[in-house]
């Protein structure tokens, strides 16, 4: 069992630090991210949502993953994570809008928001923990076949 855990923790640090004790880099370009952009929660856009307030709102994760569905909003964009650079700006063209950039976890998200402001746009939020925080306090995910509630029950 002990030796179990040891193997545990050396595959857990193996992922996170890339030699010499330093942060792997894609975590560091993360918290870097998180650092310069601001985020939303799950009860704040489902707020600005409800209150019809002028809202883009930009599914970034890939297209197999969007099967899982979607957060409606009157404004709603597509786009993988990376296209953004490419495409964003024929289709969100008003810099100064709010733009909420989601994905199913929030790491692509949070990216995305960076990528976002380092391209000028002024106003843009991530969805902190993504679709699945936003499924997880229970609220509506849009699918093919109508909406859906993720419900949590209790014993």
């Amino acid at each position: 069992m002990r030796l179990i855990h040891l193997l545990l923790i050396f595959v857990i640090s193996s992922i996170l630090f890339a030699g010499n004790g330093r942060i792997h880099p894609s975590i560091k370009l993360i918290n870097e991210a998180k650092k310069n952009t601001k985020a939303i929660t799950p009860k704040d856009l489902k707020k600005l949502i409800d209150d019809e307030a002028d809202v883009i709102m930009l599914d970034i994760r890939e297209i197999l993953e969007r099967s899982e569905g979607q957060i409606y909003a009157e404004d709603y964009y597509e786009m993988t994570r990376g296209d953004l650079e490419f495409y964003i700006m024929t289709k969100i063209k008003d810099t100064d809008a709010l733009v909420v950039t989601y994905c199913r976890g929030g790491t692509k998200g949070v990216l995305a928001a960076q990528t976002l402001k380092d391209l000028g746009y002024k106003n843009v939020r991530y969805l902190e923990g993504g679709l699945r925080a936003w499924a997880n306090a229970g609220y509506p995910i849009e699918t093919g076949i109508g909406v859906t509630h993720l419900s949590i029950e209790e014993d």
